[in-house]
């Protein structure tokens, strides 16, 4: 895939190595097709409650799976990233180019990021392969999340302690079209089996 100058890195001086391991020879090693399952939403529509419960039903069939979630990321990785909207489109950027390495290795990499813009999310989707970033739109309503508050973020958001915060003070663009949408006021298992009917890993889990 051809890459846009504003894309390239900032080095010329690299070139990109090549392995003999391809991979449909990863998907025949662990018996299922590797994709990136990209959850956004709002703060606290169920984003990691999904990923998390999610993961572990993957591994229960055999599914090689991981998640990647928002705040753990920002322990580490993104630490020097705050909730700008250049920051947020860097997180999103880099957090993405991870998923990729993940869905190459041949694992089901599951993220729970709010990534409120569709350019961002597209910019990851345009890095993967034709079909492997599968987006899934956590379609909880907004007074639902609110009323959850499990961080006592929107409080905060309501209060102006948090500036840049999504659905209150900052924009949240739902995706147009996304492959799964979930409404999380359903049971937490109706909303596993909905998932795990829909995620196309064609070859199925091994044994």
């Amino acid at each position: 895939m051809s890459e846009s100058a504003g894309n390239q890195p900032v080095s010329r001086n690299i070139v990109r190595a090549e392995g003999q391991v391809s991979g449909a020879d990863r998907e025949a090693h662990f018996g299922h097709r590797a994709v990136t399952v990209w959850f956004t939403g709002l703060s606290g529509s169920g984003k990691s409650t999904l990923a998390f419960a999610l993961e572990a039903a993957l591994l229960e069939r055999g599914v090689a799976a991981y998640v990647l979630d928002g705040d753990n990321v920002r322990f580490g990785l993104n630490r020097d990233l705050g909730f700008s909207p250049q920051d947020r489109t860097e997180n999103i950027r880099r957090i993405g180019e991870v998923c990729r390495l993940f869905q190459d290795a041949g694992i089901v990499v599951l993220t729970a990021f709010i990534s409120p813009y569709v350019a961002d999310r597209d910019q990851v989707r345009a890095i993967h392969p034709e079909g492997a970033f599968i987006e899934v739109f956590v379609d909880t309503p907004l007074d639902v999340c609110e009323a959850r508050d499990p961080k006592g973020l929107y409080v905060k958001a309501r209060a102006g302690e948090i500036p840049d915060f999504s659905g209150i003070s900052a924009p949240y663009e739902p995706p147009p079209s996304p492959e799964i949408t979930i409404d999380t006021t359903q049971p937490l298992n109706a909303c596993i089996a909905h998932l795990l009917a829909a995620l196309p890993l064609s070859n199925g889990p091994r044994r």
